[in-house]
């Protein structure tokens, strides 16, 4: 089984990343990982954390003469603001007086019910390990996860459909959404650039009250086959798998796939995706659908559309005008806790989401196909395009 895992604080030394389960042979492109971390740094209205931090993944092991080779691949990811937190944060006892509490729990964020989970007298050890700044060693597995995926022909990317109440009005061509991918610059990673102009000017009238702004991001999975995932155990479906993976995202509150949200409201007769025996040759089958509401899966299982997932990002919970909160020492009333922190970060959040995604993805490849060189994945995966492409 493919599995990774991170470690690390905020303000720690450094994040850790680990991906096991990957097959030998993967070619390993650093500047690919090095260009995923930078897209999770980008967007208007990213606070001032990522003027210090410029993302880069050092590979200990797993990899070598730039492929994988079958062991664990271990990465890590400096905090260059470390050397301003290293007397403040110590692994030994240290000095207790330099120690910078957060004594007021910010609501929305998991400082109170950290706090009281942790029996810890302030919430500065919960905030370490609950920021956002985790997804940085997400972002470098969920490259290893893109790098396995490539070869088979499999592309995972994202773009924003909305920020706080303007919105992308139309369908996004999976032509548009990869070009995203390749721009030197990112504003709001909107493939519209009406839309993301009302998308900015929601950023800018947030950012003159100093309060923050939420939207929705959308990732796509392209070139997948039919039959990924199955339906047998509620725990194996891709659709259940792909929204824990989505949720477990800071400051997530919803996900949806496909036309999920939509679908509730309409008839059966304009929501399910009629099926046709037309499909062309560049396709896995000839069995085809002129719309895809069920964003790709049915049943749990991949039926060879785009799978398109949607995230539902809250606005996040650190604001330079405070809401109110209680003291940790004395129970009193007081604003919310403020450390530097951003206004928007649902382009970022997209990119976190395409490397969940990804490793999602990646994870059910391999069961599915197995192998323990990348020679023997992509040879059960040719043979199984053969066989449903006769079906």
């Amino acid at each position: 089984m493919l599995r990774f895992s991170t470690a690390g604080e905020s303000h720690g030394e450094s994040l850790v990343a680990m991906v096991s389960g990957v097959p030998a042979g993967v070619p390993v492109d650093q500047e690919l990982i090095s260009r995923e971390l930078w897209r999770r740094q980008q967007g208007y209205g990213r606070g001032g954390r990522m003027r210090i931090e410029r993302d880069g993944a050092h590979i200990l092991s797993g990899v070598r003469h730039g492929k994988t080779i079958g062991s664990p691949i271990a990465m890590v990811l400096a905090n260059k603001d470390w050397k301003n937190w290293g007397e403040i944060l110590p692994v030994e006892e240290g000095d207790a007086a330099k120690h910078k509490p957060v004594a007021s729990p910010r609501p929305g964020h998991a400082d109170l019910p950290g706090s009281l989970k942790y029996d810890f007298p302030d919430a500065r050890y919960v905030l370490e390990r609950a920021s956002a700044r985790e997804t940085a060693a997400r972002v470098a597995a969920g490259a290893i996860a893109k790098l396995l995926l490539r070869p088979l022909g499999i592309e995972v990317a994202s773009h924003v459909i909305r920020v706080g109440k303007a919105e992308l009005r139309r369908p996004a061509t999976w032509e548009e959404i990869a070009a995203l991918q390749l721009k030197e610059s990112v504003l709001l990673n909107c493939v519209d650039p009406e839309s993301e102009a009302a998308m900015k000017a929601e950023v800018d009238a947030v950012l003159r009250t100093g309060d923050t702004i939420g939207g929705v991001f959308e990732v796509v999975v392209h070139g997948l086959p039919p039959g990924v995932g199955t339906h047998v155990n509620w725990d194996e479906r891709m659709d259940g798998l792909l929204a824990q993976a989505v949720m477990s995202l800071q400051a997530v509150k919803a996900v949806e796939i496909g036309r999920g949200v939509t679908a509730a409201e309409s008839l059966g007769s304009t929501v399910h995706d009629e099926i046709a025996y037309n499909g062309g040759e560049e396709a896995y089958t000839k069995f085809s659908r002129e719309h895809n509401n069920a964003g790709g899966l049915e049943g749990g299982i991949s039926n060879g559309e785009d799978v398109v997932v949607r995230g539902y990002l809250k606005p996040i919970s650190t604001l330079r005008r405070p809401l109110g909160s209680v003291s940790f020492a004395t129970r009193e009333p007081v604003k919310a806790a403020y450390e530097r922190s951003d206004v928007c970060v649902v382009p970022a959040a997209g990119v976190a989401a395409e490397a969940m995604v990804a490793l999602t993805v990646a994870r059910l490849v391999v069961e599915k196909f197995g192998g323990d060189s990348l020679r023997e994945l992509e040879h059960n995966f040719r043979g199984y395009c053969e066989q449903i492409k006769a079906f």
